[in-house]
C-alpha cells in the first residue's frame, strides 16, 4: 500500500513542480512587460526630443528578436507583402530588381515575360523616377516599394540608358509578378535530365512534379540531376512532398522538437511516390539550406540519391509565422528538424554566445555520427556533407575585384550590342576582339578595381613605418617595393585570362540570353553538374550508395 501511494505521489509532486515553474515564468514575463511599458511612457513623455512611437518600439522588438537567432523576425504592418511572398513567391510588381552601386539605382535583373522585360527595360537601365518623382535620396528599399503595388495598376519609371543622351520613358501596368520555382528544365545528355529549383514555396513540389514528368516522359531522361544550389528553402510541407516524389507512401521525411509538445512530430510521405525507382543526384552548395537540406538529407538518409556538390548551409531550425496585435506578424523559431537518421543538420548554436556576443559552430567534440540505410556514415552539425565533394577554384584578387565592382557587368551593358550571338547561348563563347575590348574598357578605369593581398600588406608596412618615422630613411626601398607591386591591368588581366574570360563569358550570356540561356551555357562548363552526369550515366552512384550494409 505504501508503494501505491509513493507512485501516486511521484505524478502529483510533479504536477506541483510544473504549476509552480509555470507560475514563476508568467511573473517573470508579466514584471518584465511592466518595466518595458514604464521605460516606454516615461522616453516618450520626457525625452528631450520628439519621438515616434512606432518607430521606437519597432527598434526595441528588433533589438530584443536580433539575440535570438536571425530567422525570428518581426513583421510591421507595412511589410505584409514580404510574408505573402516568402510563401507564396508572388508579389504585385513589375519583375525588375534594382541594386544601388555608387549612388545610382540599376536594374540588375529581369523576370523573363514580365511587365519590366516585356516593355524593353534592360539590365543596366538606371533609374531616375517613378511616377515623376526624382529618387534623389531614397535608398533601395523605398524605391522597390515605389514599384511594387497593386495588381493591374500603372507605375510610370523613366531610365538612363547608357550611350542615349535622353531618358527613356516606360508605361508599364504592375501584375502577380511569380518568381518560377523551377526556373529551367532541360536536358544535359542525351540520358541525363536536369530541372533547378529556386525555392520553396506553395507550389514548388507541383512544378517538380510537371518538371519530372517533362524530362522523363517527353525528353527521355533516364536519370535526373537536381539542383537545389542557391535554394535557401522555404515551406516545410513542400520540402516532404517533394521527397514523396522519389520515395514511397509511409516513409518518415523529417521529424521536429521543440519546447512545446505540439512541436514534437513526424511527417510521413503521404502518396505513392511518382519516380521510385529514377536514379538522381542532389546538387548543393553553401547557399542551400533548410527545406533544400531536408530533401538533400533525407534521401541521402535513405540512400535513394547521391548528393553532389559542397557543403550546404547547416539551417536545422523550422519557423512559424504568429499573428500579433495590429495586422503585424512575427516569425518565430519554434522547433528543430531531424532527417530520418535522426541527425540534425544545425551548424551555428544560437543558444550559446561568446564573450562578444558571436555565434560559432557547434564544437566537433559534441557532434554525434549517424547512419543511413545502408549504413553509410553521416555526420550531424555540419550541414549536408555530399557524397561526392565538387572543389570549386578559388577566384583570383583580380576577379574578385572585378566581380564586387562590378567592372563585367558594366562592360556587358556598354558592349552587349556590338556582339553577334550565336542562336544557342551553349555555343557562345568571348571572341578575341571582345576580350581586347575589355582589356581597354578595365585599363581605362580612373582606378584599379582591385588590389592584391600583397600590396595590401605593403600599404599597411609604409602605414607603420611612417607611425615609427622609418619612411624617410627607408624611402628608396619603400618607392622601388612600391613600384614592384603596382598592378599593371593589362599584365594581370592576361595571367588570369582563363578565369576572367569565363566569368565575362557567363556575364555577357545574362545579358544576350536571359535566365532560359544562362542556365544552357553555365550547365555545360559547370564541374558539379558534369561530375554529377559522370556518376549517374557510369553507374558509380550505385557504389557509392550501396555502403556498408552490401558487404553484410
Amino acid at each position: 500500500m505504501r508503494r501505491l501511494l509513493i507512485l501516486l505521489g511521484l505524478p502529483l509532486a510533479l504536477l506541483v513542480t510544473v504549476a509552480a515553474s509555470v507560475k514563476d515564468d508568467y511573473f517573470e514575463m508579466s514584471k518584465q512587460l511592466e518595466i518595458m511599458q514604464s521605460a516606454f511612457r516615461e522616453l516618450n513623455l520626457f525625452y528631450v526630443d520628439e519621438l515616434a512611437p512606432g518607430d521606437l518600439m519597432e527598434t526595441g522588438i528588433k533589438a530584443m528578436l536580433a539575440q535570438l537567432d536571425p530567422y525570428t523576425r518581426y513583421f510591421p504592418e507595412t511589410k505584409m507583402e514580404d510574408v505573402r511572398f516568402m510563401q507564396t513567391g508572388e508579389y504585385g510588381g513589375v519583375g525588375a530588381s534594382i541594386e544601388t552601386r555608387n549612388g545610382r539605382t540599376v536594374v540588375v535583373d529581369l523576370l523573363e515575360g514580365e511587365p519590366a522585360a516585356r516593355a524593353g527595360i534592360q539590365l543596366g537601365d538606371v533609374l531616375k523616377r517613378v511616377d515623376g518623382r526624382s529618387l534623389e535620396g531614397l535608398d533601395q528599399e523605398q524605391i522597390g516599394d515605389l514599384l511594387q503595388g497593386a495588381t493591374g495598376t500603372q507605375v510610370e519609371v523613366d531610365v538612363e540608358r547608357p550611350g542615349t543622351r535622353e531618358l527613356l520613358s516606360f508605361e508599364l501596368q504592375r501584375q502577380k509578378v511569380k518568381v518560377p520555382d523551377v526556373p529551367y528544365q532541360g536536358m544535359l545528355s542525351e540520358r541525363t535530365g536536369y530541372l533547378a529549383l529556386s525555392s520553396f514555396t506553395k507550389t514548388a513540389s507541383f512544378e517538380v512534379r510537371k518538371a519530372l514528368m517533362n524530362v522523363t516522359d517527353s525528353l527521355g531522361a533516364e536519370h535526373v540531376i537536381v539542383d537545389l544550389r542557391g535554394n535557401g528553402g522555404g515551406l516545410l510541407r513542400e520540402a516532404i512532398a517533394m521527397v514523396n516524389l522519389f520515395v514511397g507512401k509511409g516513409q518518415e521525411v523529417v521529424s521536429t522538437k521543440g519546447k512545446t509538445p505540439d512541436w514534437n512530430k513526424s511527417y510521413k510521405t503521404r502518396a505513392n511516390a511518382l519516380r521510385p525507382d529514377l536514379p538522381i543526384a542532389i546538387l548543393v552548395d553553401g547557399k542551400s539550406a533548410s527545406a533544400s537540406e531536408i530533401v538533400a538529407g533525407t534521401l541521402q538518409d535513405l540512400d535513394r540519391a547521391v548528393v553532389v556538390g559542397s557543403e550546404s548551409f547547416g539551417k536545422g531550425l523550422v519557423q512559424q509565422t504568429k499573428k500579433l496585435a495590429y495586422g503585424t506578424r512575427m516569425k518565430v523559431t519554434v522547433a528543430k528538424y531531424y532527417t530520418p537518421s535522426g541527425r540534425c543538420v544545425q551548424r551555428l548554436d544560437y543558444s550559446h554566445r561568446d564573450d562578444e556576443g558571436e555565434v560559432h559552430a557547434l564544437a566537433d567534440s559534441t557532434l554525434n555520427t549517424f547512419y543511413t540505410s545502408n549504413g553509410r556514415e553521416v555526420l550531424e552539425g555540419r550541414g549536408v556533407i555530399p557524397d561526392v565533394e565538387v572543389p570549386l577554384p578559388d577566384l583570383s584578387y583580380v576577379l574578385e575585384g572585378l566581380l564586387d565592382k562590378g567592372v563585367l557587368f558594366d562592360f556587358a551593358v556598354q558592349h552587349r550590342d556590338a556582339i553577334t550571338a550565336p542562336d544557342d547561348a551553349a555555343d557562345f563563347e568571348v571572341s578575341d576582339a571582345t576580350w581586347r575590348a575589355f582589356v581597354a574598357h578595365a585599363k581605362s578605369m580612373a582606378d584599379i578595381p582591385y588590389a592584391s593581398k600583397t600590396f595590401e600588406a605593403f600599404e599597411q608596412l609604409e602605414a607603420t613605418a611612417r607611425e615609427e618615422l622609418l619612411d624617410d630613411a627607408n624611402a628608396a626601398s619603400l618607392t622601388a617595393l612600391r613600384a614592384g607591386l603596382q598592378a599593371n591591368v593589362e599584365d594581370d588581366l592576361e595571367r588570369h585570362r582563363s578565369e576572367i574570360e569565363r566569368a565575362l563569358e557567363q556575364e555577357l550570356v545574362v545579358h544576350l540570353y536571359n535566365t532560359t540561356g544562362e542556365y544552357r551555357h553555365g550547365l555545360a562548363h559547370d564541374p558539379v553538374a558534369q561530375r554529377a552526369i559522370e556518376l549517374l550515366e557510369s553507374g558509380e552512384h550505385l557504389i557509392l550508395l550501396e555502403g556498408p550494409a552490401a558487404d553484410k
